[in-house]
């Protein structure tokens, strides 16, 4: 398929610059994938068409305030990295800002010299292998010096940095928040429950790689950044046990769905942990996920690849024109679409 078929048209003014208050109160499009019937409700609504028996599937990576602004160390010239990917203990791969040579054996200074930064390595496309020097423990240090990375569409400061967080956010990790997630509230998670609904958690930390351009015209060509993953026993064992009593398995967000679809590739749902670079596009097999839940996405970008590999591509992009047509909101902090 090409890049241009997964294009569409979105005035700026639909993109959200902050979730709805209270959170479970945005929009949500639901759509068929048999009928390709869309109807319109709220997230709130989720709760009643969820059954029970139903495994509702989380991702609970936590964003971190990876955005550093520091200085270097020969110059005093000023300089910023995002971190992407822990590779070892200290050693993390991360972007680095226009210019300033950050080239191997350079140090960096950020926090007033409470976090120092060596360039290990240039890596083939141009991250950074940096080897961190601190004292103490380094995620508290990274909340106390670090910003949070939002993506480029939002134009605004966030009041605090949980307003990029889900309610449910626990493994520090993530380059981005898992967006679909950002719907819930912990009384709606509450309610799910007592209905009988089973909640499973599993950890994908979300790297900037997701979000990558698609630059290849066939998109088949396009090679995505690897991810690290975990699903710990008690989830696969609700996955499985949900999916032999005939239950459905309800995925919140891509990168859940890449998760678990990755698992799924080596023979079924069980404990494991690794690193995935997984590329979903029309003409995939789901082997677990029944439903999913998911925001709307940038123009020929590969989340919107994989929705329409789950509810095919005509009734995507049809999709994808009705909310505009209704006005509702996008990207991270936009509105909700549930497909089933």
């Amino acid at each position: 398929m090409k890049k241009s078929d997964f294009y569409f048209e979105l005035p700026e003014e639909f993109i959200a610059q902050e979730h709805a208050v209270p959170r479970d109160h945005s929009r949500m499009m639901v759509l068929d994938r048999e009928s390709g019937m869309v109807t319109h409700a709220h997230f709130y609504d989720l709760t009643d068409m969820l059954e029970e028996g139903d495994c509702l599937v989380l991702n609970n990576t936590r964003v971190l305030p990876a955005r550093l602004f520091g200085i270097r160390q020969d110059t005093g010239a000023r300089v910023e990295f995002v971190l992407l990917t822990r590779r070892e203990k200290d050693v993390w791969e991360a972007i680095a800002g226009p210019g300033k040579k950050a080239v191997p054996g350079k140090e960096f200074y950020f926090g007033g010299g409470l976090l120092k930064a060596e360039v290990l390595e240039i890596l083939p496309e141009g991250n950074r292998l940096l080897k961190m020097k601190y004292q103490g423990e380094f995620f508290p240090l990274l909340d106390k010096i670090g910003e949070m990375p939002l993506p480029h569409y939002i134009k605004r400061t966030l009041g605090d940095n949980d307003e990029y967080q889900t309610v449910y956010a626990d493994i520090p990790g993530s380059a981005a928040a898992p967006t679909a997630g950002l719907h819930f509230t912990k009384p709606m998670l509450d309610k799910i429950a007592a209905k009988g609904v089973g909640i499973a958690y599993l950890t994908l930390h979300v790297g900037l790689g997701t979000f990558r351009p698609v630059k290849a015209e066939e998109i088949e060509r396009h090679h995505m950044h690897s991810e690290y993953y975990s699903i710990p026993a008690e989830t696969a064992e609700l996955i499985n046990k949900t999916k032999v009593a005939g239950g459905r398995i309800v995925c919140v967000g891509t990168t859940g769905c890449r998760t678990l679809e990755s698992a799924a590739l080596k023979g079924g749902i069980t404990a494991c942990e690794g690193w995935t670079d997984i590329f979903i596009y029309p003409g995939f097999k789901f082997k677990c996920v029944d439903r999913l839940i998911t925001n709307f996405h940038l123009p020929e970008s590969t989340l919107i690849m994989l929705v329409s590999a789950f509810a095919g591509h005509r009734q995507t992009m049809e999709a994808y024109k009705t909310a505009v047509k209704e006005k509702y909101r996008f990207y991270s902090f936009g509105d909700a679409m549930l497909i089933k």
